[in-house]
């Protein structure tokens, strides 16, 4: 099982989901508050819950605001997806101020790569890990996919080191590992700029089972759990059922590599 899928399935009906662009009460300012999961388009939205590209990078571009303080508490997505949403913070015109609420996890790390400022929460969480997907086919296919992860893996790796100034390799070992660092380790290592004065918020009841290394608080519903639980199934009868099984069918077919 597509471990990217496995960490969408587990939540998409995590309790916490939010992506709101807010004003700020006073002066020249703007929240973006990503609480969700990184999705590739619309359609993948639709089904597992998600935040994709285009309604992030439309909503970003009717900021006018001097200051955007984005607000990132996720559990990770999609790598191109993410990219998408890095790139248009890179180019936004404003100064761009990433908090870190709760959880940057996988491809939330990399958006938060993108501020000007990066604050982490007391308590909040960073992770970073290599690419995953899923592939079929003969042994070249295989073999060109793996390079094809490799690659990627190489531009986090740049992206990472570029800021943090830490070593390429040091960051690839992490990546490795999947390392999961306390707010004052990603400060300590360059991922984040300071430590916010409020604690952390709630992890949203992320289910982080995906992940092999993910720490569980005690008591532990969200860390460890099946696939998928008895709200996730529809009635077989029922044309929405139906319905959502060719979605969910077209999904997959846009996650295989091509």
């Amino acid at each position: 099982m597509n471990r990217l899928l496995k960490l969408l399935a587990d939540n998409r009906r995590a309790p916490s989901r939010r992506f709101e662009v807010v004003a700020a009460e006073q002066g020249d300012g703007a929240e973006v508050f990503l609480y969700d999961a990184i999705v590739d388009d619309e359609l993948e939205a639709e089904y597992w819950g998600g935040v994709s590209p285009q309604s992030f990078v439309k909503a970003l571009r009717g900021i006018t605001a001097s200051t955007i303080h984005l607000r990132i508490n996720s559990p990770g997505g999609s790598v191109p997806a993410a990219r998408a949403i890095e790139q248009a913070l890179r180019e936004h015109p404003a100064r761009v101020v990433v908090h870190i609420d709760g959880l940057a996890a996988s491809a939330a790390t990399f958006i938060a790569m993108a501020g000007d400022e990066v604050v982490i929460a007391k308590g909040a969480l960073f992770m970073i890990h290599k690419a995953w997907t899923v592939a079929w086919g003969n042994s070249d296919d295989l073999l060109s996919t793996a390079a094809l992860l490799e690659k990627i893996d190489g531009t986090l790796v740049e992206t990472y080191a570029d800021r943090t100034q830490q070593d390429p390799n040091q960051i690839a070992d992490w990546m490795a590992a999947e390392t999961w660092f306390t707010a004052q380790e990603a400060v300590e290592h360059g991922f984040a700029d300071r430590l916010a004065d409020a604690e952390a918020k709630a992890n949203g009841g992320w289910n982080l089972s995906a992940y092999a290394k993910a720490p569980c608080p005690v008591p532990a519903p969200t860390c460890r759990g099946p696939l998928a639980t008895p709200l996730d199934r529809e009635p077989a009868a029922s044309v929405d059922y139906r319905e959502r099984q060719r979605l969910r069918l077209a999904v997959l077919t846009r996650l295989l590599p091509r």
